[in-house]
């Protein structure tokens, strides 16, 4: 886990950083212009960084509060970072980030095929509450929507 450290995307200069994550990461990945409307939402859009030691972006999470609830988007790590405990750190922040705005359950989707994910999110308590058929494409896919009640920062893992 050492040698990088997770901060808040602040601004359009790093989204070129999270770009490269996310097209290393996923078969139909956001755009630029997709970023950019996430960073001008503030206070309801977040984004947070797993910065190197020398300042390259390893992984990133981005995720919206509506109400009470926190959407997780986006969770991603470069190939050679996985399985370091990247992903658990920035699920933590982004966690303790919307819980400190007030979130109450939170929500994502995932691929049904993606069993890393899988452990890691029911690791947090989150449990797949139903299926969309054939959401994903590139290939078709279902996802998996997974949700999470009762989140506060008591019942966080370590």
């Amino acid at each position: 886990m050492s040698g990088w450290h997770v901060e808040r995307l602040t601004s359009a200069d790093q989204i070129d950083a999270v770009l490269a994550v996310e097209e290393a990461s996923f078969t139909n990945p956001w755009t630029r212009q997709m970023y950019l409307a996430e960073l001008d939402n503030h206070g309801v859009s977040s984004c947070f960084l797993a910065v190197g030691a020398v300042g390259n972006v390893v992984g990133f999470c981005s995720a919206r509060r509506v109400l009470d609830e926190l959407h997780i988007n986006n969770l991603a790590v470069l190939p050679a970072f996985r399985r370091r405990g990247v992903a658990t750190a920035l699920l933590t922040h982004v966690l303790e980030a919307g819980i400190a705005l007030g979130a109450r359950r939170a929500t994502l989707e995932m691929r049904r095929s993606n069993e890393t994910a899988r452990a890691l999110y029911e690791r947090f308590g989150f449990a797949v509450a139903g299926v969309r058929k054939g959401y994903y494409t590139a290939p078709d896919e279902d996802a998996l929507v997974y949700w999470r009640e009762d989140l506060d920062l008591g019942n966080l893992p370590p």
